[in-house]
């Protein structure tokens, strides 16, 4: 007879506090007893009357999050959810990632007398078999490539917060693989990513939307608008406080963070679960979005100046041109990458380099690495054809670009007319990224929402010397940043033409 999907629920309760056992800590070895936060997870999953697919649970660190997934991989092996002959998986970003679920299902299972006599332990392929079902549970790592050619019908995505950008190669290739299953079923436990841009965040935005009723979450964070600091605004995130998680602990962190203010945003990201960056952005999400209007109708007939940043042989070039109307400075970049390889680049840095090259937003040179004598000939176009007056570049490379320059047919006093040296160090950048961030900030830039300036935009990262002189760093950042070096080189030399001196010439008869 088929359940009720709330019996469902309880029968489920009932096995794992009948048969799991607490992993580690003081009460190791005595029967789980589930709190009711940990009882409402269980109903959100499998008591929901459209059945679930995918389920999302997001606390702060250390409320035993993975201590959980055991429990439910443990249900769906030996458990009343097991099926007969199924694959279950476990997916993290890193082996030892990997190894910490595995390793706290098979502490469970050896604490458990009637667990330890049906389940088989692999320590060495961190592998779990019930031979009476035919189950197997394995965990992965998004480091070995051994996630093509599965069929999980449940998989647990660990941590899956630590995918930065969009697209996760692991989490794709093991939900792709479910077609054969009937009710295949996922569970991502995990802290918040820590922008709206990565993966956790998109999948957690689009369950909030309700469209799929196969898709629900359940996420405690604490309102960004309360007092950080404040033991009410952290137990929000952290149910579990003052019962297996330290309250003395935890407000130590707290204090420590209120002391350091480098240290608070990794602690609003992991105890309060909020969506913080923990590096030092450039820019917030609402500023930039805010300067998205239109750029200018008759952008090329107006007097502009370019910011040239190149690649290395098959990452992204671009040109990024600025002009001023009204007050009002619009922006319009080029970016370029080599044909060849491109959806097997979008892979790598989690981004969608195919689609915005579908839709325009992106060039492509002929082969396997950035063909300079291509991008010198659209540039020379653009200077015959438009009103640039200045192209400020960064000196890396540049021998070679000159020469694809002169190549195509661009006399050489001519290259020195219109292209500037612009130092990449504290002094050139500085200056310019201030002057740019006070265009953006005054919403006196126009960018008109071009996708590969946006993912450059929301990557970036400041750096600061000792002086206080501050400059975008790509060592830090969270992926390209080519397009905002660009800008900052453009609107750099832009300013810099505004201001200089008039030129005067005599003339002697």
């Amino acid at each position: 007879m088929k359940l009720s999907p709330d019996e469902r629920a309880r029968r489920n309760i009932k096995w794992i506090e009948d048969y799991c056992r607490v992993p580690d800590g003081p009460r190791v070895g005595q029967k789980i007893k589930l709190r009711e936060w940990q009882k409402d997870w269980i109903r959100l999953i499998y008591a929901n009357p459209h059945g679930t697919r995918l389920a999302i649970i997001s606390v702060g660190r250390k409320n035993a999050k993975t201590t959980f997934a055991a429990f439910l991989l443990l249900l769906h092996l030996a458990g009343r959810e097991s099926k007969a002959n199924a694959q279950l998986y476990s997916a993290a970003q890193s082996k030892d990632q990997a190894a910490v679920l595995f390793e706290l299902a098979a502490k469970i299972v050896r604490i458990s007398a009637d667990l330890r006599r049906s389940i088989i332990i692999r320590d060495t392929r961190k592998e779990l078999l019930c031979q009476e079902r035919g189950t197997k549970y394995r965990a992965l790592s998004a480091d070995v490539a051994t996630s093509y050619g599965l069929s999980p019908a449940f998989i647990v995505h660990d941590e899956l917060r630590s995918v930065k950008g969009p697209k996760g190669e692991l989490f794709d290739a093991l939900e792709t693989a479910t077609g054969a299953h009937d009710e295949p079923l996922s569970v991502i436990i995990s802290t918040q990513a820590p922008t709206d841009h990565d993966l956790l965040s998109i999948l957690i935005d689009d369950a909030r939307t309700g469209k799929d009723p196969r898709r629900v979450c359940k996420v405690l964070e604490a309102p960004k608008d309360a007092d950080p600091f404040d033991e009410k605004t952290i137990r929000l995130a952290n149910p579990a406080m003052g019962d297996f998680l330290n309250p003395d602990e935890v407000m130590s962190q707290a204090e420590a963070a209120r002391r350091l203010p480098s240290a608070e945003a990794s602690f609003r990201n992991l105890i309060l679960n909020q969506r913080v960056e923990v590096s030092n952005p450039f820019l917030s999400k609402t500023v930039w979005r805010d300067c998205g209007g239109e750029i200018a109708e008759d952008f090329d007939k107006l007097p502009a100046f370019g910011g040239l940043d190149l690649s290395a042989s098959n990452d992204l070039t671009c040109l990024v041109r600025v002009v001023e109307k009204n007050k009002i400075w619009s922006i319009k970049p080029t970016f370029w990458l080599p044909e060849d390889g491109l959806r097997e680049r979008a892979r790598a840095d989690r981004v969608e380099y195919d689609v915005w090259w579908k839709n325009g937003f992106l060039q492509t040179t002929p082969g396997a690495a950035i063909e300079y004598d291509y991008v010198a000939k659209y540039v020379i176009n653009l200077i015959e054809t438009t009103k640039i007056k200045k192209i400020a570049f960064d000196r890396w490379n540049w021998q070679f670009f000159r020469a694809a320059l002169v190549r195509q047919g661009m006399p050489e006093k001519k290259i020195d007319e219109i292209f500037v040296e612009f130092g990449q160090g504290f002094k050139s950048m500085s200056p310019a990224l201030l002057q740019t961030e006070a265009l953006i900030l005054a919403r006196k830039m126009r960018h008109g929402n071009h996708p590969v300036l946006e993912m450059c935009a929301r990557n970036a990262v400041v750096t600061m010397d000792p002086a206080g002189s501050r400059k975008l760093d790509k060592a830090k950042a969270r992926g390209r940043i080519d397009g905002m070096i660009g800008l900052i080189m453009a609107t750099g030399i832009a300013l810099e033409q505004q201001k200089a001196p008039p030129e005067y010439k005599i003339m002697v008869m």
